[in-house]
């Protein structure tokens, strides 16, 4: 062996199943019993001294480790030569050559680290501290002084996983509501907050306090980490989870990589998919101009002016509504990366990392149940639908992706980042819906909804670390975030039809005046942060080393929401008598009917939609770092001065504005105490109290239309924060530097959250937010992270975690239809868990996942109170159901330069279903129950193929 100081070198399910099984089966033959290991311990060339933390890494493959607190290692690898990396903060990189690993022997190989300075000039130091691995992110999350979980880009590379919404839900405690939005610890995402890149985000929809994961491509993800106990350094504004995603950072070597994916879905690809055009630039994610209005449209539309009428119905919109279909091409993902790091003169170092990502990807849900139920008929025994609805859903989704990241170290003490991260979708969606409305009388209908929305988000970071002697140092982050979101031109058409007995146009669909609509709507955000934290560390002669930490934060949020709608009229009086009964896309929307005097577009906006708001947040903390002996206590305090601004209209038409406040001004303490029991078990202990505030979108007078859920949403001008007190117990177990094991409690009692309910207007819903009085969330999670060596599978490992949560919301005695239930997006289990074979010498992965989520409520039901009244009166909440969802990928490597990954997503594809289980007491006085499904659709699988070149 050579020691050496070195410069870094720049078909039907059951079938599917059992072949993915037999497949790891297969792998573990080849495999087992061929691996051995090699250990050994990190020390101080000068000091002989134990050296934990240190990452140890085979050069050119995947494979690693980190020592434990006594400097130890260990990793288990195949026969052969392997040139083993040791890298550390401020200590130079060592590579290690020729180290020879022999089968059934334990290599034991001792590293020595010099420190940087007593390095030679040409000796280069990585000391950049990346948490991309699994070994770095467990020992990332053993030193925390908080209850943390995470996942590393490692681990996100062995899944098929394309977004960061579909990477976090491996986390444990965590689930995915919408596809995008996240239910840390059964609550739902409204009492979480995301940070990227240590720097706010605003949320990147309009209807809701949020952040869409789905946005952020998983190839741009370094590690996301979830806080689930307040820290004073943390705003104090969460209380499932305080989520802190991190781009890729500077790179260990220059490469580039370059990636194309081909995929199908099961529902999608192989049938027809309607569409209606879109714009030239869809397919980067935006539209070109070609939804949005010009003309005299722009501005106000004067209704009384017929030659402005006409000027605007002929030329102010995108007037094509013809429906097309179509064989979708398969998916297409492209993603490029370049990594360059550079090493100048005087040893200072810069590293570049920039990447590029694009996928285009179709969508089709036919047969899609859609209803909605009144109070269950406990007489006849039967149902009564209010809306009965089949939907035909097809969507094209566009994501564009970019991040470029710049770190300057000019010396060991210093470090300079320039973080960036860009990433735009443009979701194009056509809607078609048969059924009926039964209130009040039987209205059969048909709707057709034509959708495009873009959002965009922007993240960029300028930050500073400096170490200012051995004992201090400050860092800082000044930030700026944008979020956009487009709706140019939604569409929709409404059919009734013609019940008449007797007439001449019985049971023919028929539009009516104000039934083609087309509205538009504009959320611009802008945040803009600065925050600095300054910590020193006190040295006592009886070896006492406290660390006293204090810093500020600084917010100010920007946002405008803007919406006009509009309606298709016409006179009667020049238009043929069966005028409302021809094919609307065909012979009503035509260019020849569109006149002032015919067929014409009325502005219908109502400026009370529309609003602004900003909000600043002011914050500075203190708090204390005790490590006693095996104890360590970390106690702070957080001030928080918050300040919300809404600005609304009054009135329909005019401008006239009022101006609402919401200001408080709030301490939350924390404590964090961990006890190492030894150098492989830990305890920990915490309390936090936290807030839950408005949003702008919920306290603003404004009304939307969901399509999905056919009703209006709107705000409450007086809703209140949330506060809650957090209590966290978790015992902790590292049986090597990989593994894990851990189990958690956690009790969360919470004062007025804020809830989503609805107004019942004789079927008729309208949505909105209200305080309950109180609720309680608690909970137990486990966590594992295993090799399976231990039973003789070397080349493979177990990851686990699961959770059991229940949750109980109180109203006040006086609160109409409201009843106390669990919290909404609330599971009461959740289970993650995935097989993981790897076999270097092969250049071989694979994995099988499995998830599984609690039924839990999505909309809420109606309990009547009155007088009289019981339980055959209500109506229930309607539940997500659980479905079992299990993916499996293989990865090979071909050399050096190619990959060819392969993927069934899905395997099971089972039904996705929201129901409802009414109870009524029958005539003889027992208690019944019965199931409803509202809501009910088939995913599909999605197969896919994707090949990587790696420079």
């Amino acid at each position: 062996m050579h020691l050496k100081r070195s410069v870094l070198k720049n078909k039907p399910d059951y079938v599917l199943l059992r072949a993915a099984f037999m497949l790891i089966l297969l792998f573990c033959s080849f495999s087992l019993f061929s691996q051995t290991s090699i250990k050994g311990t990190v020390v101080d060339a000068k000091s002989n001294e134990t050296l934990p933390g240190v990452a140890i890494s085979v050069k050119n493959a995947s494979t690693g480790a980190s020592s434990d607190v006594d400097g130890n290692y260990e990793m288990r690898l195949a026969p052969g030569k392997y040139t083993i990396v040791a890298s550390y903060l401020s200590y130079t990189t060592l590579e290690i050559t020729d180290v020879e690993v022999k089968k059934g022997e334990v290599t034991t190989l001792d590293i020595p680290m010099y420190e940087s300075a007593q390095a030679l000039n040409e000796v280069v130091v990585v000391g950049l501290g990346r948490i991309n691995s699994e070994v770095a992110l467990l020992n990332s999350m053993k030193n925390s002084t908080s209850v943390v979980s995470g996942i590393s880009a490692q681990q996100i590379s062995k899944s098929q996983d394309r977004d960061a919404s579909e990477v976090i839900k491996r986390i444990p405690g965590i689930s995915i509501l919408d596809d995008k939005f996240v239910v840390a610890r059964g609550l739902s995402q409204r009492y979480n907050n995301v940070w990227v890149n240590n720097s706010a985000i605003p949320s990147s929809e309009s209807d809701t306090r949020s952040f869409s994961f789905d946005i952020i491509p998983s190839s741009q993800i370094e590690n996301i980490m979830i806080v689930k106990s307040p820290q004073p350094e943390l705003p104090a504004d969460f209380s499932g989870g305080f989520i802190k995603v991190e781009t890729k950072g500077i790179p260990n070597e220059n490469a580039m990589q370059i990636s194309y994916g081909l995929g199908v879905n099961t529902q999608t690809q192989f049938n027809d998919f309607k569409y209606n055009k879109g714009s030239g630039t869809d397919f980067l994610g935006f539209d070109s101009g070609m939804r949005s209005l010009s003309g005299s449209v722009k501005g106000s539309l004067d209704n009384s002016d017929a030659a402005a009428v006409t000027d605007a119905t002929q030329n102010g919109f995108n007037n094509d509504w013809a429906v097309k279909s179509k064989k979708p091409l398969p998916d297409q993902r492209f993603s490029f990366l370049i990594n360059r790091k550079y090493q100048t003169g005087d040893n200072s170092l810069w590293g570049l990392i920039a990447a590029l990502n694009y996928s285009n990807t179709t969508k089709t849900y036919t047969d899609m149940e859609n209803s909605r139920y009144g109070v269950y008929d406990s007489a006849k025994d039967e149902p009564v639908y209010l809306y009965k609805y089949t939907d035909d859903q097809y969507t094209t989704d566009v994501r564009v992706g970019a991040l470029a990241n710049l770190i300057y170290r000019p010396n060991d003490r210093n470090k300079f980042e320039f973080r960036n991260i860009f990433n735009q979708l443009g979701r194009n969606r056509y809607t078609d819906r048969d059924g009926y409305q039964y209130i009040s009388a039987l209205y059969i209908q048909r709707k057709a909804e034509y959708i495009y929305n873009s959002r965009m988000t922007y993240s960029g970071q300028f930050a500073g670390n400096h170490m200012l002697s051995d004992k201090d140092n400050l860092d800082w982050t000044l930030g700026f975030s944008y979020a956009n979101k487009k709706q140019p031109d939604r569409r929709m058409i409404n059919w009734d039809e013609n019940g008449f007995v007797g007439d001449a146009y019985e049971g023919q669909l028929m539009i009516d005046q104000n039934q083609i609509s087309r509205d538009f709507t504009n959320v611009d955000e802008y945040t803009y942060s600065l925050g600095t934290n300054y910590s020193h560390t006190f040295s006592f002669d009886n070896g006492l080393k406290p660390v006293l930490k204090a810093g500020a934060y600084g917010e100010y949020r920007d946002r405008n929401y803007k919406n006009r709608a509009f309606y298709y009229r016409w006179n009667r009086n020049n238009m043929p008598e069966d005028f409302a009964y021809r094919d609307v896309i065909n012979e009503i929307l035509i260019p020849e009917n569109y006149d002032a005097n015919k067929l014409y577009i009325y502005e219908d906006t109502d400026n009370r939609n529309s609003y602004s708001g900003t909000n600043t947040l002011a914050a500075g903390y203190v708090a204390v770092n005790l490590p006693i002996d095996k104890w360590n206590i970390y106690a702070g305090a957080r001030i928080e001065h918050n300040k919300m601004e809404l600005e609304s209209y009054t009135t329909i038409k005019e401008n006239t504005t009022k101006t609402a406040d919401y200001t408080y001004t709030d301490i939350f303490p924390s404590l964090n105490i961990s006890y190492t029991i030894n150098k492989q078990n830990l305890l920990r202990l915490a309390y936090g109290r936290s807030i839950n505030r408005q949003e702008f979108r919920e306290v603003s007078s404004s009304v939307y239309y969901d399509f999905d859920m056919f009703s209006d949403v709107r705000g409450n001008a007086d809703l209140r924060p949330a506060y809650i007190n957090n209590f966290d117990v978790r015992y902790e177990f590292y049986p090597s530097s990989s593994e894990i094991i851990s189990l958690a409690l956690f009790y969360k009692n919470f004062k007025d959250p804020i809830e989503w309910t609805y107004l019942d207007a004789g079927g008729s819903y309208t949505y909105t937010f209200i305080n309950a009085k109180s609720a309680n969330n608690y909970g137990i999670e486990l966590d594992i992270k295993k090799s399976l060596d231990f039973i003789g599978l070397k080349n493979l490992s177990l990851t686990f975690n699961g959770a059991i949560i229940d949750s109980k919301v109180k109203f006040a005695e006086d609160a109409i239809n409201d009843h106390d239930r669990p919290m909404q997006g609330q599971s009461p289990y959740l289970i993650n868990t995935g097989l993981f074979y790897q076999n270097d010498n092969w250049g071989l992965t694979s994995s099988l996942l499995y998830n599984i989520i609690g039924k839990r409520i999505v909309g809420i039901g109606k309990v009547d109170t009155s007088e009289g009244s019981s339980i055959n009166n209500d109506i229930p909440d309607m539940y997500e159901m659980p479905r079992n969802t299990i993916d499996f990928s293989i990865t090979k490597k071909f050399g050096k330069m190619w990959e060819i990954n392969a993927g069934i997503k899905d395997i099971l594809a089972q039904k996705v279903q929201f129901k409802q289980f009414p109870k009524f007491e029958d005539s003889e006085g027992n208690l019944q129950e019965r199931e409803q499904v509202t809501k009910e659709f088939k995913p599909g699988r999605n197969i896919s193929v994707t090949a990587r070149l790696n420079f």
